[in-house]
């Protein structure tokens, strides 16, 4: 599936159509560079998931628990990950494979542990389009 968004606004309303929908045990991973909505995309699908809490992303401490919703949102940012060790210590696989669901960015620096079966989310800008034009594909769903 391919979604255009033409706002911050709508880039959300799809994160927020996701999270409604998501159901225990999902893995989603979310791609894309520096700046591009990958924070107002996750906010919507917590926000789908009932979390009226300010959801921000976990720079500094690879992965943020928000437990208020439907379902337990484990949202990770795998960013400034030194190497899969760090995941381990974590206890990574509680998360990806427990009844919450996971939303993983930068997720393709640890694709060596993701699970086979979880859904890719790739946002795109193009500047062509318009400075909040995004493209956002999302497959596995």
């Amino acid at each position: 599936m391919v979604t255009e968004t033409r706002s911050p606004e709508e880039t959300y309303e799809l994160g927020k159509k996701i999270g409604q929908q998501a159901r225990p045990g999902q893995v989603y991973t979310l791609t894309g560079d520096l700046g591009v909505g990958k924070t107002v995309f996750t906010q919507g699908v917590a926000a789908g998931l009932g979390i009226t809490e300010p959801v921000s992303s976990p720079t500094f401490t690879i992965v943020q628990i928000y437990e208020e919703g439907r379902l337990p949102f484990y949202h990770f940012d795998v960013y400034r990950i030194g190497d899969i060790e760090e995941m381990e210590e974590i206890g990574y696989d509680d998360y990806f494979f427990g009844e919450g669901i996971c939303l993983i960015e930068w997720a393709e620096l640890i694709e060596e542990i993701l699970p086979k079966d979880r859904i890719s989310i790739t946002i795109e800008k193009n500047l062509a389009q318009g400075f909040d034009y995004r493209r956002i594909t999302v497959e596995g769903l």
